[in-house]
């Protein structure tokens, strides 16, 4: 792997990583100041809202002034609202902290758009956007482990350490991260301030409507389980963080195995981008349907089918969009793409907790149906629609 890729994955590492050490402990510390399962559901809510607003900006700024200047100010905006929360003495702190964080979410959309500034064909597309999942399954394994350690310690001390590890992230790619997109690619029409252009744009694009649509329903089943899953885990099996952090560690291991090793050898050796998009959601959905039965070995099964079907959604989703996006909108597509599940993620929390609170499994029931209805857009649109696309003949028109 060539020296500008590794420092894109670097940089995804350590962003995530911030991420796995706070997801085992964030509801627990919330608890500190509410007891309601809606004040952890309204504070992811709070931060999709934000970052749904400004995803496309930034992903249209990383076109036109470079992906370098967009991800730095992505990750800086990180820590400083990290730094925030951990110092709340109130939930109205917290919400001040998400926000900020929010209004500059651009990291993971903007890394994406730079690994693949950089690749030639298809395959190559999928593998790379597979090393990208592999990181979140490398974070994973390393960062629930540690936000349980240091829960222990200090509720406070996972959110203060990601602070700090994202302020390092941003000087290690001020001075080692080179800038990807191509001078020729770089975007020239006027940049709109308003955060709903971009997606005006979106929806003016006939052939990628599938795409979004089934990446919505995708982002929705995601955000009205993850929002509630240490709460289900402590409600159906009595688990508490150390438990919820390393049943987090082992899905990222699994994570992890199926990107590095799976997806270049055996997914996208076998089977087309399509045909893993269609049966990989079917796959996501029983698993769901498992979980929520509550029972501990349909669990297993449940929790085993949906970290690969995830994993493997989340490369092959974004890699069509890609795919038809053109070279000089790329940042802007992935940051729909972005945008799409802050918006899911903003609206799903609120009635999962809602459901919730009227029976722990109902949310990851209701992820299941979100995840049929992607099927069904997802094998409508292959009728009609060709199967492989070359990254760089794009198929929707330049709007």
């Amino acid at each position: 792997m060539d020296r500008v890729r590794l420092l894109v994955l670097l940089t995804v590492f350590v962003d995530i990583l911030g991420l796995g050490v706070v997801i085992p402990v964030l509801p627990f510390y919330v608890e500190r100041f509410s007891n309601s399962p809606q004040a952890v559901t309204t504070l992811i809510a709070v931060y999709a809202a934000a970052s749904f607003l400004s995803a496309p900006l930034i992903g249209v700024l990383s076109d036109k002034y470079g992906r370098r200047p967009a991800l730095i100010g992505s990750i800086l905006s990180t820590s400083l609202g990290w730094f925030i929360f951990a110092s709340g003495k109130s939930l109205l702190v917290l919400y001040v902290g998400r926000i900020i964080d929010g209004l500059a979410a651009g990291n993971l959309p903007v890394a994406q758009a730079a690994i693949t500034d950089t690749v030639k064909d298809e395959k190559e597309r999928g593998q790379v956007l597979g090393y990208v999942g592999a990181i979140f399954g490398i974070g994973f394994i390393i960062g629930p482990a540690i936000g349980g350690a240091l829960g222990h310690l200090s509720v406070t001390l996972p959110f203060w350490f990601v602070g700090a590890l994202a302020a390092v992230n941003a000087v290690l790619a001020y001075f080692f991260l080179p800038e990807t997109r191509k001078q020729q690619e770089a975007h020239t029409h006027p940049i709109s301030l308003n955060p709903f252009s971009p997606m005006k744009r979106a929806i003016q694009q006939k052939d990628m409507c599938s795409n979004y649509l089934a990446w919505g329903m995708f982002g929705l089943a995601v955000a009205s389980t993850q929002s509630v899953y240490a709460l289900f885990l402590n409600v159906a099996f009595g688990w508490e963080e150390f438990m919820v952090g390393l049943l987090f560690m082992a899905t990222g291991i699994v994570l992890a195995v199926n990107q590095v090793f799976a997806m270049r050898n055996f997914w996208l050796k076998k089977f087309t981008e399509p045909k893993l998009e269609l049966w990989m959601t079917a796959a996501f959905a029983f698993g769901y349907v498992l979980i929520g039965v509550a029972s501990f070995p349909l669990f297993i099964v449940g929790a085993i089918l949906t970290t690969f079907g995830q994993s493997v959604l989340r490369v092959v989703m974004n890699s069509q969009m890609i795919a038809k996006s053109n070279p000089t909108r790329r940042g802007e597509v992935m940051g729909i793409s972005a945008s799409i599940v802050s918006l899911t993620a903003a609206i799903a929390p609120l009635f999962a907790g809602w459901l919730f609170d009227l029976r722990p499994s109902l949310p990851f029931f209701a992820a299941a149906v979100f995840l049929g209805i992607g099927f069904f857009i997802l094998y409508s649109a292959q009728k009609t629609l060709p199967t492989t696309l070359d990254p760089r003949q794009p198929v929707v028109s330049e709007i």
